[in-house]
């Protein structure tokens, strides 16, 4: 992110048309009529930064040309936009069409026409697996569940590479179907769902015997920051002595939403610092106004992700509280959210980020301070810790 978004505006063109744009505009400028032709006298800098889209050029005349029947002009400048973000290697960077981002910035709401699930894809095994059905949502009514593989949506095969169509098929028209697939135990099942308009609850809180306080935050939204500070003075108002936050299978999301709630509990510190490719750094800080005065255990799984690692990193890192579980998924770069003019953009990996002490998580994830294997337990190990301190 910082995965909300930053806004410039910029006029969309094809990279095909920016370098014939300015072939031209060059030849006009500083051309002389000499003999049968028009010579143009190109900057050599110049010159070889046009030089180097010229085969794609000729590619997209050839395709228009030869390929055996009609096809979008259009399709291929998309194409053009998704392979030149695919050429850097990054699973987390991208190019979105219009109706792509649309659907990239409504999930950073938390409302919008769907089914209702939550999901992680994994970009070494292609894997796409659902975190949370809400059981609000339609999907939920269906009989899909938290830890199914999604197999297909309609006639589409859902892989880490497909996903992003995966979920701009599932938001469709308010009142029409989708046919969703999973795989479970080995069978597959299918599910004709309707859409439907849904809001999805980032935040769950209420108070366990001891008071012990328990907040389970799904992923990090525009309202999560504001509805957790809700659900921590509830939760204080009833005395409570201390705190279990539950990040299993929270995949991130908003990071200023993530430095927000870790502001309401460390009091002075550091939440996260990143670094760019030159080594620049931005540091987000908490202050002396908000510090909770009860220990803090946060449950981790392999799912807990991005925004969700900050916060634990930073929970931790602060000597606030610890984590219980196991290894988290280990995600530590930033991206940015750009959108276009036009409406398309794009999701570009700019900094890595570092845990208040130094450490970079990337591809590592973060060790519980306890590891507990069985989930069925994880809850009770976190009690345990908060009510003995072991």
């Amino acid at each position: 992110m910082p995965e909300g978004g930053v806004f410039l505006k910029f006029n969309k063109k094809s990279v095909i048309t920016v370098v014939v744009t300015a072939i031209v505009t060059v030849a006009v400028t500083i051309t002389a009529e000499v003999g049968l032709g028009v010579v143009a006298i190109v900057p050599k800098d110049d010159y070889e930064g046009y030089k180097k889209f010229s085969k794609l050029a000729a590619l997209e005349e050839m395709i228009e040309k030869t390929y055996y029947t009609d096809i979008d002009e259009q399709d291929l400048i998309d194409g053009a936009m998704k392979g030149l973000f695919m050429g850097t290697g990054d699973v987390y960077s991208g190019y979105y069409t219009k109706e792509e981002m649309e659907d990239v910035m409504a999930a950073s709401t938390g409302s919008f026409v769907g089914i209702g699930i939550t999901m992680m894809s994994n970009p070494e095994t292609g894997v796409v697996t659902v975190t949370k059905s809400w059981e609000t949502g339609p999907a939920y009514r269906a009989g899909i569940r938290a830890g199914d593989v999604l197999y297909k949506v309609d006639d589409l095969t859902v892989t880490y590479d497909t996903v992003d169509k995966a979920v701009s098929i599932m938001r469709g028209k308010e009142g029409t179907n989708v046919k969703v697939s999973v795989k479970r135990d080995g069978q597959i099942k299918t599910f004709n769902i309707k859409r439907e308009e849904v809001s999805e609850p980032s935040i769950t809180s209420k108070m366990l015997e001891d008071n012990i306080g328990y907040i389970e935050i799904s992923s990090f939204v525009e309202t999560t920051g504001d509805d957790f500070k809700k659900a921590l003075e509830s939760l204080e108002k009833k005395n409570m002595k201390g705190l279990v936050i539950d990040l299993r299978n929270n995949g991130g999301g908003l990071v200023d939403q993530c430095c927000e709630i870790a502001d309401s509990l460390l009091g002075k510190g550091t939440i996260v610092y990143t670094e760019d490719r030159n080594g620049k750094r931005k540091e987000e800080k908490s202050d002396e106004e908000n510090k909770i005065d009860v220990p803090i255990a946060v449950l981790t799984n392999e799912n807990t992700a991005s925004s969700s690692e900050i916060l634990t990193g930073a929970i931790v890192g602060n000597d606030a509280g610890i984590s219980v579980g196991t290894t988290t998924f280990g995600k530590g770069i930033v991206q940015s959210v750009i959108t276009l003019k036009d409406g398309t953009g794009y999701k570009l990996t700019t900094e890595q980020y570092f845990t208040p002490d130094g450490k970079t998580i990337h591809k590592k994830g973060i060790k519980p301070d306890i590891e507990e294997k069985d989930e069925s337990k994880q809850l009770d190990r976190a009690v345990e810790w908060l009510k003995t301190g072991k």
